[in-house]
């Protein structure tokens, strides 16, 4: 049977097609409304937010790193500078897969796989966001022409002109003046971001590390609008850093030059002082080394070479080597003597070559085994007759003698502004028990007051020392900066000067210093030939191996390094001190016939002008006025 034939109902199609319609256009206007309140959100709600953002985003805040101020000696000599240099630095922000860019980067420049091990190490150091990190130093015209070429392979990188520390004199002034570095992860988390932000060296050593806030200055902005690619389009806005300021020291390069020379490329350590002002004259640690080679980074092999050298170049000896002074601290162990009313000038004792404590059998020897008799302070400290110190060591005890000795400074650090100094070692009868868990013996007591034993000292402090004795104690620490940017260093932590009972004290054992260079039996009379003004001295010598009892020094069976250091000490001219040395040769062995010739060189290039006269200053002859002649 055939179905019938549907009639197609239009009205109610008509009434889907309108339904439709209508959700259709709800739909529309629901979703309208929703992009018009999202957008009203963003623009209107959140505006300050994003336009904060959107501005960030196209404006950077890029640090401006200060010029390092300039160190100059006392005539004005620089020593260290600053010139320009091209280094290669990296944006990782700005470079996308930076690791693919580094390898770019060494294929480009034709570098080795070491090379790319030291500049991924450089890029995962701590740093500020978008701040660009130095890679590569010191850039060949070369490798800067291979960049250009292919800049487009390279995002993120670029060539940087920049100022970089520069030592002019080399190897001169290595151990005082020091050398700067690149800042380390321990340092950057000492250093204040903001400061140091766009810097990358800091100083290391010596007067740069001493001085670092002084030199370093402060870190000026500049506001910079960028592209999606991080180019730079403009400036917006400038805020100029302040430079570091200039130190000017009180090193002389013609003395530090001169007191080189006189070492003679031995081992040793020189360092002349002003006694009345403390300033340091000349500073010399032997061998030494180029700082220029720390600035930018120094190689694997070339630290290698300097840290494992058997002369140690890059140890200072005179703020770091500790020696046992010798005989060079008998004109201290005098003025405690002398002050503490133990002896007097006139006491006497007899000399037959060696000293034993009453009841003990052991010799303490004197250096001259055939003795010298009765001497009193002056013949004791002219012969430096060891028994005479011995028995004065033994009537002062180590209590007094060891607190005589820190009034001299020995046992502390001395100086203002060098903070590698070690203070030493001064024994005492505490220090024993603390750290040997032992009482103290008389007889190490005796070989203390002629400077053997426990008791260690750096030159500097042996200097130190000597300027009391020349300055009738008056304590002026030794310091290197003579004025920052015009203004002299302040000692906010002064020593007390040495008070004596009797001052007069100062200028008896000022005399048996002279004695020692101009006495007809002074042990180191020979320096002190022909000179043009008075010299107060002592020498010393330092053991480097011990010698069994009753053996005599015999240089042909010890081996060169095993055998004695030479010390001398001296000031001139001794009537009105200007100068005051400390000179330390390695297994030089004899004092008086190597350092003392050492310590004439240097006071001779102080205190003589050019014609080889003694300068008017110092008490030589008057200058003559230039004339000058015009026709009327």
């Amino acid at each position: 049977m055939t179905q019938p034939i549907r009639i197609k109902d239009h009205e109610k199609d008509a009434r889907l097609v309108r339904a439709r319609v209508v959700f259709g256009a709800i739909l529309v206007v629901a979703l309208m409304g929703v992009l018009i309140a999202r957008l009203y959100f963003l623009q209107v709600v959140q505006y300050d937010y994003h336009s904060t953002l959107s501005e960030n985003n196209r404006v950077h805040v890029q640090p401006i790193p200060p010029t390092r101020g300039l160190i100059f000696d006392r005539n004005g000599v620089v020593v260290a500078d600053n010139r320009p240099s091209f280094s290669l630095s990296m944006t990782r922000e700005r470079s996308g897969d930076w690791q693919q860019v580094l390898d770019v980067i060494v294929e480009v420049l034709q570098l080795t796989p070491e090379d790319r091990v030291i500049f991924e190490k450089r890029m995962k150091q701590g740093r500020r966001p978008f701040e660009p990190v130095p890679i590569l130093f010191e850039l060949t015209e070369e490798q800067i022409a291979r960049i250009a070429v292919n800049q487009f392979r390279l995002p993120g990188v670029e060539v940087v002109a920049q100022l970089v520390r520069h030592y002019p004199q080399g190897a001169h002034f290595a151990h005082s003046v020091g050398y700067m570095g690149r800042i380390n992860e321990k340092e950057l988390k000492t250093l204040d971001p903001v400061n140091y932000s766009g810097t990358h060296h800091i100083g290391k050593t010596g007067i740069e590390r001493f001085y670092e806030p002084e030199l370093h200055g402060q870190v000026g902005y500049e506001e910079v609008e960028t592209n999606a690619r991080g180019r730079v389009l403009r400036v917006l806005k400038r805020t100029d850093p302040i430079p570091g300021k200039d130190i000017v020291l009180s090193l002389d390069i013609k003395l530090q030059e001169a007191a080189e020379m006189a070492l003679g490329g031995r081992r040793g350590a020189v360092v002349a002082l002003d006694p009345k002002t403390g300033e340091v004259l000349a500073m010399v640690s032997q061998p030494s080394f180029d700082p220029n080679l720390f600035v930018t980074g120094i190689s694997f092999k070339a630290y290698a070479e300097l840290r494992d050298s058997i002369d140690r170049p890059l140890f200072n000896r005179v703020l770091r080597g500790l020696y046992p002074p010798g005989s060079t601290i008998k004109p201290a162990v005098a003025i405690a003597g002398l002050d503490s009313g133990v002896v007097t000038a006139s006491s006497r004792v007899y000399d037959p070559g060696y000293y034993m404590l009453p009841n003990y059998d052991h010799k303490y020897r004197n250096w001259n085994r055939s003795g010298d008799g009765y001497v009193d302070l002056d013949t004791a400290i002219m012969r430096s007759n060891d028994t005479y110190f011995y028995d004065l060591a033994h009537k002062l005890g180590i209590d007094r003698l060891s607190a005589y000795m820190g009034k001299f400074g020995l046992g502390q650090k001395v100086s203002l502004d060098m903070f590698e100094e070690s203070p030493g070692l001064m024994p005492s009868r505490e220090w024993k028990r603390a750290t040997r868990r032992q009482a103290w013996f008389p007889g190490e007591t005796l070989i203390l007051g002629i400077g053997q034993g426990y008791m260690q000292a750096t030159p500097l402090q042996l200097a130190q020392a000597t300027a009391l004795v020349a300055n009738k104690g008056i304590w002026n620490r030794p310091h290197l900066a003579k004025t920052i940017e015009g203004e002299k260093p302040v000692d906010e932590n002064p020593i007390p000067d040495i008070v004596l009972r009797d001052p007069s004290d100062w200028a008896k054992v000022n005399h048996g210093m002279q004695q020692v260079m101009h006495g007809a039996r002074g042990t180191a009379r020979k320096a002190a030939a022909g000179a043009q003004y008075r010299i107060a001295g002592k020498s010393g010598t330092a053991q480097v191996v011990a010698i069994k009892q009753g053996e005599k020094y015999d240089r042909s069976k010890v081996q060169e390094r095993h055998r004695d250091h030479a010390l001398f000490v001296g000031f001139a001219p001794a009537e009105d001190p200007k100068i005051v040395v400390a000179v330390m040769v390695e297994n030089g062995e004899s004092g008086s016939g190597v350092a003392a010739p050492v310590v004439r060189q240097i006071m001779d290039a102080w205190l003589l002008a050019d014609d080889g006269k003694l300068k008017p200053e110092y008490g030589g002859p008057p200058s003559s006025p230039e004339v000058t002649a015009r026709e009327e």
